[in-house]
């Protein structure tokens, strides 16, 4: 059985699969007691459960809307393995994603050696994506895994790169999504590629701050955020280097049901795709993530400030 035939069994047995960010017997893709997904016209757009993709859900969202397409919002879903189902099954009909990261979770073998730039990576993925699945344009936008440290472990140990923990890491704690721990991006990756072992492993939360905050309390010494989040310059974090690009290119592309998907609804989310940078997601997460402010909010402003104009299809 090949991965794509694979991917494609798994996903569709949810008997295997736990739902995160829900309350206990909660399912958020149920739309009926029999689960078998939504019944309305609308557009569905979820999002995983941390605060930059649901931001960026909530964009999508607004600009299909501008756009007179309807839509509903099924946010905080879960992690990867859990949305990729449900868009399989029509809980949801489109979700923000990260193209080297969901690369690696559909590729047969993992991510080929000659892949690595924006442009490789999203023409591998347009082939490796199981199907009725497709991607859309990706933004320039890039928000890629890391391993980071404090300012003070940097110095301890003489942390510059992930290459330097390999002596090291036997000593430390690490922190970060639970599913980090058994990903190739993640755990099994850092072993193979970098040989890095570490002492233990706490499963926290999505780049969110439980992590954060076990990281500044010296709970983990070694924590997986991701590089826009804003609590690394606030408080003086050191991203360390990637050497062997293990985590890959992470352009934010929209990932949609291709049953789903039209005309107006592609030129909508291409256009805004071509507004979106690294700078001005790290700078919109800010007000979300430091001011608090609601996301709804922080997409609508964002969308006031880089107007999305739609080629004529």
């Amino acid at each position: 059985m090949d991965r794509r035939t694979l991917l494609t069994t798994v996903l569709a047995s949810g008997g295997v699969l736990s739902l995160a960010a829900c309350g206990a017997g909660e399912d958020p893709l149920a739309a009926d007691p029999g689960g078998e997904g939504t019944a309305t016209s609308a557009l569905v757009v979820g999002s995983a459960n941390f605060p930059e993709n649901e931001l960026l859900a909530e964009m999508y969202a607004q600009v299909l809307e501008a756009a007179g397409t309807e839509v509903e919002r099924n946010f905080g879903i879960g992690s990867r393995e859990v949305y990729l189902r449900a868009l399989q099954d029509g809980s949801i009909d489109l979700i923000p994603e990260y193209n080297g990261a969901l690369l690696a979770a559909v590729s047969d073998g993992g991510v080929p050696e000659d892949v690595s730039t924006p442009e490789e990576v999203h023409e591998a993925l347009e082939q490796a994506l199981p199907d009725g699945l497709t991607v859309l344009e990706q933004s320039e936008a890039q928000n890629k895994d890391s391993l980071t440290v404090t300012r003070a472990t940097a110095e301890q140990y003489g942390l510059t790169s992930i290459a330097d923990l390999a002596p090291v890491a036997g000593q430390l704690v690490a922190g970060g999504a639970p599913e980090f721990a058994e990903r190739y991006q993640g755990l099994v990756g850092l072993e193979e590629v970098y040989g890095v072992e570490f002492a233990e492993y706490r499963s926290l939360d999505v780049g969110g701050p439980l992590t954060v905050q076990a990281l500044l309390d010296g709970d983990v010494q070694v924590a997986n955020l991701f590089t826009t989040d804003s609590s690394i310059e606030t408080n003086d974090l050191v991203v360390l280097e990637d050497p062997q690009d293990l985590f890959l290119a992470e352009n934010v592309v929209p990932l949609i049901n291709a049953a789903r998907s039209n005309a107006q609804i592609a030129a909508a989310l291409n256009a805004f795709s071509e507004t979106l940078t690294t700078e001005k997601l790290t700078e919109y997460l800010a007000r979300v993530q430091v001011g608090r402010e609601p996301v709804a909010d922080v997409a609508r402003a964002y969308l006031q400030a880089n107007p999305v104009e739609p080629a004529a299809s």
